[in-house]
């Protein structure tokens, strides 16, 4: 067993939120919760009982209690809290005292703060100004907004009359907006007139008059500007959002719905086809966004949660779910690397925030770029880092205990849109160990299956889980039969979830992910996560950023690799060697590309991550017809030329 990078104190393990959980069922249970995987064994085998806990633990705010905790327990079509009636909105709004609710940084402007009692306000007119537009139950309200205060209003308005809420972030190109809005259909768009990245004004006026257009659905579109009287003339029953604000509610009338009333859609990547529509229910969320924060993360009302995140990634609905703890939560606009990369760590030392969440990119391009935060700022107040978007290397474990804070918890954590959650996240009370994530999820029972569905612990396989819980997706947008959902996770193994993650459960109790398991190489038969390479490679200074992919050839895959490298380095023979060696050095034999092309840029997803497949598809000869889902489809034309290289 590897030695650990952290572990907690006594006076931090008997202080934190899961050992108070911890000692109440031990006390109610009348047996004893000695571990963690003993605490985890009996959540995912009393499930019911696990998430009865939960419901109550929470103190989830409900007008009726329910009938049933679990109507079948199979994973497909299982029906939680059944009978229940409760309101998503009024359970992040049960705070209204004058603590800081929202703190809000962006680009050239000063921070603003919003407390509980006036986020409850402003919530409060904005939801009577959606009631007098004709806003209900069941109806679709959309928004084309950057992550700033209105966005979380208008989201916690709209689900306060049991509207859905679904977000775009404005650097969705249109047809990418249009694609995942077109098929849900909404009667309201809130979209803002611009936004600024990296010092740049974007004007979106024009882009929101073809959005209006392009939505027939559409009764009204509200703009966030900083003007007075933004010009709406040529909007769909266009608004200023000062003119909704206008609108005077003291309370909230809170629609008391069922336990699995949607309250969000949100969109797969789209990098394999047409973004999915992805149904998410109430009461799941809040349940598992919970227990999560509470448990998992250890967070309370004298926390500050800050995750680098836009409006079109999971990340978001996530960090905005804190509000029910009574934490703090933070919202930055704007570019992580303006004016400097120090921006980010210089907020945690102004505001001390305690749990910052990012991504190992970034924490590489601080890494490549020489950023010192632990000598460049005080970061005492950080507690916790959380990863997410891609694997933590063991570089990213490394340079954060070197050059950020010896005494910190670094927390990668893996999940997705799919579950608007994680299956393994991070652990207030265990060890951290390089490249692994703590500790799969209390109540998710996370295993791993051969391509035949035989379990195979402590090996790389296929990720999935194997009872139910509630913040499955409630269904798929325009999907009466399921089939969508069905063929989306239970086609592989009948019954059982599979998520699409190449993972191995370590004898530390914790999960290391290899990567999707949709980009696995196999060179001679053998499966390989693009992770194992991206760790080694990544790790060179010459190297800043690498994507790695397999090319058919004759009867077998050829491992091929892409790297963008920092100024001054050439992609010569003594470095083609150097990259390789790394990779044997930390791999095998079967890890090493056959070929090495320099790159200037890696295809990305709106949220940041790799697209591999896409790459993969043009060194195949295949189409790519998903660019619309890119960040920056204009990189794929360097790929194109590549493979022109190859053939000839």
């Amino acid at each position: 067993m590897s030695s650990p990078l952290w572990k907690p104190s006594p006076d931090q393990i008997s202080g934190s939120n899961l050992t108070r959980f911890s000692r109440s069922l031990s006390a109610s249970k009348n047996r004893n919760f000695d571990s963690y995987a003993e605490l985890h064994k009996w959540s995912v085998t009393d499930i019911e009982d696990f998430w009865a806990e939960i419901f109550c633990a929470s103190e989830i705010i409900h007008s009726k209690t329910y009938d049933t905790i679990l109507s079948d327990r199979k994973m497909s079509g299982a029906k939680w809290f059944s009978g229940a009636k409760l309101n998503f909105a009024e359970n992040l709004l049960r705070y209204r005292d004058d603590r800081t609710a929202i703190i809000h940084w962006r680009e050239n402007a000063e921070p603003l703060r919003i407390s509980f009692s006036e986020l409850y306000s402003e919530v409060a007119s904005c939801a009577q100004g959606l009631r007098e537009l004709g806003v209900t139950k069941g109806d679709r309200v959309a928004a084309y907004l950057p992550n700033i205060p209105e966005t979380v209003i208008a989201m916690l308005a709209t689900t306060s009359l049991g509207a859905l809420w679904s977000s775009c972030s404005p650097d969705f190109g249109l047809d990418g907006a249009l694609a995942r809005f077109k098929q849900i259909e909404p009667k309201i768009l809130f979209a803002a007139e611009s936004y600024c990245y990296n010092s740049k004004t974007f004007d979106l006026r024009e882009r929101i008059k073809d959005l209006s257009a392009g939505l027939e659905s559409l009764t009204n579109v509200i703009v966030v500007t900083e003007k007075p009287e933004p010009n709406v003339s040529e909007l769909t029953g266009g608004l200023s959002w000062d003119l909704l604000q206008k609108t005077q509610a003291d309370k909230i009338r809170f629609e008391q719905l069922p336990f699995d009333q949607p309250v969000y859609i949100m969109y797969s990547s789209g990098t394999t086809g047409a973004p999915k529509c992805i149904v998410h229910g109430a009461g799941g969320t809040l349940l598992q966004h919970w227990k999560e924060h509470s448990l998992h993360t250890d967070l309370g009302r004298d926390d500050i949660l800050f995750y680098f995140t836009t409006c079109g990634w999971m990340m978001w609905n996530w960090l905005v779910s804190a509000l029910q703890i009574g934490a703090t939560i933070f919202l930055y606009d704007g570019s992580p690397g303006y004016p400097d990369l120090n921006v980010l760590w210089r907020a945690i030392e102004v505001e001390g925030i305690t749990v910052f969440g990012t991504s190992p990119k970034y924490l590489s391009t601080c890494q490549k770029n020489n950023i010192e935060p632990g000598a460049d700022f005080d970061l005492t107040s950080l507690k916790t880092i959380l990863s997410t978007g891609s694997p933590l290397s063991a570089e990213n474990f490394r340079w954060i205990y070197n050059h950020v804070k010896k005494d910190v918890r670094v927390s990668s954590i893996s999940g997705g849109t799919d579950i608007i959650s994680c299956f393994m996240l991070g652990n207030p009370n265990l060890p951290v160990f390089s490249e692994e994530i703590q500790c799969p999820g209390l109540g998710m029972k996370v295993e791993t299956f051969d391509e035949n569905g035989n379990r195979i612990p402590g090996q790389i396989g296929e990720l999935v889980c194997t009872e139910p819980f509630p913040s499955m997706p409630v269904s798929f947008w325009n999907d009466p039969d399921g089939e969508k959902y069905s063929e989306a996770y239970f086609e592989t193994y009948p019954g059982v979830w599979r998520h699409g993650d190449f993972i191995k459960q370590t004898e530390n109790g914790g999960v290391i992910v290899y990567g999707r398991s949709d980009a696995t190489l196999n060179p001679g038969g053998v499966r390989i996560g693009t992770a194992e390479i991206y760790g080694p490679v990544e790790a060179l200074d010459e190297v800043i950023e690498s994507i790695v992919v397999g090319r058919q050839e004759e009867d077998d895959v050829h491992v091929i690799l892409f790297v963008i490298l920092n100024k001054g380095a050439t992609l010569d023979d003594e470095l083609t060697r150097k990259i390789k060696n790394s990779i044997l050095k930390s791999a095998t034999p079967r890890h090493v590309p056959s070929k090495i092309f320099q790159v200037s840029d890696i295809p990305r997803t709106i949220s940041g991550k790799k697209v591999e497949i896409a790459v993969r598809q043009i060194l195949n000869g295949q189409d790519v017809t998903t660019r619309d889902a890119l960040a920056n489809p204009e990189s794929l034309n360097q790929f194109t030329d590549i493979l022109d290289a190859l053939a000839s």
